[in-house]
Parts: structure tokens; sequence; C-alpha cells
């Protein structure tokens, strides 16, 4: 990226967007090494070890985040719609699109997926740092922390509180675009220009909020459409998510043998964290990684083979984990050789989001769709279901089937625990 100059501004060159403008407090903010650290962060985790081209960074997407919603505000103010929305809030949005991912773990999301905090969460504690904290309070804007913690966390009361964290949120319009862009695929296609210019603030009850026009739905339905493509063929690739529960084998396994601290984790960035693990020599996942030698698939299942709720992969890693290391065992493998992968995006596909009709009345857009608009929330689930797969990964080729293991997945987990209590899983 090259930077030119101006005296209160800075233009940024970027490969998505082209011209990036960035004002005084974004330009203070981007030298801290909160928002720096970014650089080193790969946005899409280990995706580069099947696209080569996903090495983008969580600081060019920041940098995309913020210009978007800089963007949106433009045309919301030419449009007259921000007279009762006040200056500090037009000022307060912008930064929190730059800094909503400043708690990111190393390596995309997989950290929270192994039952570490949110990112939201470390983000809005890490607002209150030096030197941060004091970059944000040199701006003169009341609670301005605390302003953009609300904003990250989904949580503000502002009336643009939609462009930072909801349906139509400038990150997701920007990851999407930016994902796809890297990856080489055609999959992430977004009508950017038609989803901005169809913004709108709107009256609920006695709130107001980021909504959309009518003229706009088609936009959002190739947004949600886009969304769940990438999930399908790029986030949830089958060599992605066997590196990726690798990693999280990898990393609960150093944080109980002492060679990593939770604290450090959130410090650390992709490449840092893998010299950690892998110079401690206690780490032959780390290592297998590093050399693209990945856990092969013994079992791939379409979602709608698993019967029950299947949560207990989602919510209790330890669970999961002493599940996969008992299956190793009954195929005579070593611990940690069998691992189980059933990601779960519940809300991949929701929609909550006011629409402006043509004859000036409100209604609202949520999963069940809205009568003559959307299509695509009626058939959601299944969407979702096709996107999502159940899968056994294995270090090495093994005779045994693991067909039942869907059967498995699908109970709650006091009867999963009752299950390794009694015998063999496999039977």
């Amino acid at each position: 990226m090259t930077a030119l100059s101006g005296r209160d501004f800075e233009i940024v060159r970027d490969p998505l967007w082209d011209n990036i403008r960035l004002d005084g407090p974004a330009m203070a903010l981007l030298d801290t090494p909160a928002i720096q650290r970014l650089r080193y962060v790969r946005q899409l985790g280990h995706a580069f070890l099947v696209y080569p081209g996903a090495t983008h960074s969580r600081f060019e997407h920041a940098l995309g985040a913020y210009h978007l919603t800089r963007q949106a505000i433009a045309i919301l103010g030419e449009r007259g719609e921000l007279r009762e929305i006040s200056g500090d809030d037009l000022l307060v949005a912008p930064l929190a699109a730059l800094l909503h991912d400043i708690g990111h773990y190393p390596f995309s999301h997989a950290l929270e997926e192994a039952g570490f905090d949110s990112h939201e969460r470390l983000g809005a504690a890490r607002l209150l740092e030096q030197p941060l904290a004091r970059v944000l309070e040199a701006q003169g804007i009341p609670d301005l922390a605390e302003r953009i913690a609300a904003l990250i966390r989904g949580r503000s009361s502002s009336p643009l509180q939609g462009l930072i964290s909801g349906t139509l949120d400038l990150d997701k319009i920007d990851y999407l675009s930016r994902d796809a862009r890297s990856c080489g695929v055609p999959y992430g296609a977004v009508d950017v220009d038609r989803l901005l210019a169809s913004l709108t603030v709107v009256e609920v009850g006695s709130d107001r909020e980021i909504g959309i026009h009518e003229k706009g739905i088609s936009a959002l339905e190739s947004l949600l459409f886009a969304k769940y493509q990438m999930y399908r063929n790029v986030y949830w690739h089958h060599a992605v998510r066997s590196a990726t529960c690798m990693f999280k084998r990898a990393v609960r396994q150093a944080v109980r043998d002492g060679i990593v601290g939770i604290e450090q984790l959130q410090d650390l960035t992709d490449d840092a964290f893998m010299q950690v693990l892998i110079a401690s020599g206690r780490s032959p996942l780390a290592v297998a990684i590093r050399a693209r030698t990945l856990y092969k698939r013994a079992l791939d299942l379409p979602a709608d083979r698993v019967p029950g709720m299947a949560t207990w992969i989602v919510e209790d890693p330890d669970l999961t984990e002493r599940v996969e290391d008992r299956l190793a065992v009954e195929c005579g493998l070593e611990p940690g050789m069998v691992l189980i992968d059933f990601p779960a995006r519940d809300n991949m596909l929701s929609v909550d989001l006011p629409v402006r009709l043509r004859d000036g009345s409100v209604e609202r857009i949520t999963d069940q769709g809205l009568s003559g608009h959307l299509g695509l929330p009626g058939i959601a689930e299944e969407l979702y279901g096709s996107a999502r797969r159940l899968r056994v990964f294995v270090a090495q080729r093994v005779e045994v089937g693991f067909e039942s293991i869907a059967d498995l997945v699908g109970l709650k987990a006091p009867e999963v625990e009752r299950r390794l209590g009694r015998g063999s899983l496999l039977s």
C-alpha cells in the first residue's frame, strides 16, 4: 500500500477499493501497536494452504471496513438522513469499523472455536490499554473507548449500530468482497454500490436504526447468497477445516503443556505463534501444518445426515477431545490422531432489518422473510445444511468405518458422556 499525504489526511491505495482516505483520528490510531499487529494476522487463517492468494491481513480488512463506513455516512448525509444523529456518532462509527478486529487471535476464528474468549470482548478490553487508550482520549470525544466497544459488541444505542454489526454491516461487505478477490473465486461477488445507495435511516418505534430501501432487496439477497457460497467453498473447504482442527488441537495442548499462556494468545501474530509452537519441540501438529501434511477425511457427511441438535461439538471442546481420543484408540491410533469437525454458524443467513417500502411505510425482514420479497430466508436452513458437513479427519488411513459417529454427534452431551463410560463408540 502506498500513502499519499495531505495536511489533515492520507490517501492509502487499496487493491479492492482503490483510494481510501484516512482522516486525522484514523491516522493517529493507525500507528498504534494494536492496529499494526493486524498486518501480521491473516484474514482467513489457514485458507492460504488451499487458496495461495488468501494471505491478505486483518489490517487491510480494517481499512476497508473504515472506508465503507465513511462512504455510507457520506451517502446518508447527502440525502439529509443524518440531521437528527449527533456529530459524535458520525465520528465514532468509522473509528469502530477501523478497530473492530483488534481483539482477534492468530489464524482467524480457530481459537474461539477451541473454547477461548471471543475477539469482540478482547477487543473491547484492548481499547483501554496504552498507548491506544491515550490516542482515543486525545480525540476529545466523551467516553470514546466505551462507545466504540459498544458498537463492536453490538450493544450500542447509536442509530449507526447497523453499519458495524448486523445484517448489512460493512465489515461483512468488505470481507466477502476482499476474500473472494484474494482467493480468486467468483463466489463472493456483492453489489456493493447498490447496497450502499440503498441504505437508509428509519424510525422503528421511538428508535432510529439503519435499514434498506425496497429497491436494494435484490442486492441484499446477493450478499446473503455470496456469504453462503463463501462458507461452502472457501471457509469450510475440507482441507481448510482439517488444518483448522489440527491447529485448535495443537494450541489447546500447548496451553496445557505451558508452552504458551492464555494471556499470550491475544498478542501473538500468525507466524510468531507457529514459531513458538514449532520451536518448543513438543507440537508435531504444528510441524505438520507448516509442512502442509494435513489429516485426511475418513468421513464426510452433509448436515442432514446428522440427527438431533449436535451442539456439544461446538459448545464443549473438552468433551470433543475425549471422544476423539477414544475413537483414535479404537482405531489403533495414538490420541490426537483422529479429529471431529462439525462447524456451526447459526446466524449465517439470518436477516433482521427494517425495510422502507416504496409507499414510505416500514416493515421488517426477518428469517421468515417479507411478503413478496427476499425468498432466500425461506430456504436459509436448507442452504446452511448444504454448506455444513460432519467430517472425521485422521492422521493415517484406517480400515474402521466412522458412519456411526453421525448418531453420536446428534446426541446431547450427557448421553455422549454415558457412551464414553460404557464401551466402544464405533459399535
